[in-house]
């Protein structure tokens, strides 16, 4: 199981706190509703890259469906960068962040921005994506930076991008964190991964936005990544796919340090992790509800990571995703369960 750490708040050369202190997070916390919503892609884009580049952006598509997510009452959505599409790009990728940020507001939903990715697919490149896999969950997404980092040109690249994004936004009340690294050290990467993860975490410690940095823990084994990871979070992060039984464990072990909790990654329906049995109890014990998928795409995440359908075919159970496009949510029953819990 996890590896605990104690300590107090780190303390930099000038003796300013590193990480926000208790106090200081759950203040924060309670200075909003209860978290709940979805990591978002739109169902034109099968990755970051699509998302982001200035050909493929589609803002039509993002309000429609923005629209759908206030429609059931989310106030939160998570959503990916990608450094390659801000290297082609870096003023027109931050004026296209700009333009998602005010439709989401529009919608009254804040942001969790992800920098870094181990997940999926290495050597993302610019310019056209590839076309979706038929029945491949995810068959088209990238990693960031997907490349192995050797030299210190490598890690000042990617310091540029960390130092422009979070400069330029940091004052922005829209985005309501800053998710630094998505499951580091997945793809078996895990001492390459700690390398860039203790990076991510000095470069935006030192610039030190009013939003809180967390990267979430992911997998209770990787104990030098999770060590990392809790000691410099101002808001602790966790992605859960488990049953409630097992979710409300990891619930309780991390209430022990006294910060705040939002789940940024549930909802598998073959898995046994659903809205009807999670959603309720992550309220419950005040725990942020941020689920995996939304709109049926693209990234083909209706399909199983491991139970691939080549024909292409609609599974008879969906493994992620909440809406069709067209706004007709998957199971009505679902979307009246999450109206109901934000009072709708």
């Amino acid at each position: 199981m996890l590896a605990f750490v104690t300590g107090n708040a780190q303390q930099s050369k000038n003796n300013a706190p590193k990480i926000w202190s208790a106090a200081k997070a759950n203040a924060w916390y309670a200075q909003h509703k209860w978290i709940n919503g979805s990591d978002f892609i739109p169902s034109t884009a099968i990755n970051q890259l699509e998302m982001w580049q200035a050909d493929t952006f589609d803002p039509e598509t993002i309000d429609r469906e923005l629209g759908y997510a206030q429609g059931i009452g989310f106030n939160a959505m998570r959503v990916f960068l990608h450094s390659v599409a801000w290297k082609a790009d870096p003023k027109g990728f931050k004026e296209r962040m700009n333009k998602y940020l005010a439709i989401a507001d529009k919608h009254h939903i804040q942001t969790i921005f992800v920098f870094f990715d181990d997940c999926w697919n290495t050597n993302p490149k610019t310019g056209k994506q590839p076309d979706p896999k038929p029945g491949i969950h995810n068959s088209g997404w990238m990693q960031d930076p997907g490349r192995t980092l050797t030299t210190p040109d490598d890690f000042f690249e990617l310091k540029t991008y960390v130092d422009d994004i979070l400069t330029s936004f940091k004052h922005d009340n829209r985005i309501l964190l800053w998710d630094l690294y998505n499951e580091p050290g997945n793809g078996k990467k895990s001492e390459v991964s700690a390398r860039l993860l203790t990076r991510v975490f000095s470069w935006a410690q030192a610039i030190r936005p009013d939003q809180p940095l967390s990267v979430g823990l992911w997998n209770w084994d990787l104990e030098m990544l999770n060590k990392i990871q809790l000691k410099n979070s101002d808001v602790i992060t966790y992605h859960d796919y488990d049953t409630p039984d097992k979710h409300q464990i990891a619930i309780k072990l991390l209430k022990l340090y006294d910060r705040p909790l939002i789940c940024t990654e549930y909802m598998a329906r073959p898995r046994g992790s659903t809205f009807e049995n999670t959603m309720p109890m992550l309220k419950k014990e005040n725990v942020g509800a941020i689920n995996w998928g939304f709109v049926s795409g693209k990234t083909n995440t209706i399909y199983a990571w491991d139970t691939p359908m080549p024909d292409g075919s609609e599974p008879k159970l969906w493994f992620h995703d909440v809406f069709r496009k067209d706004g007709t949510p998957y199971k009505q029953e679902e979307t009246n369960l999450i109206k109901q819990l934000n009072g709708l």
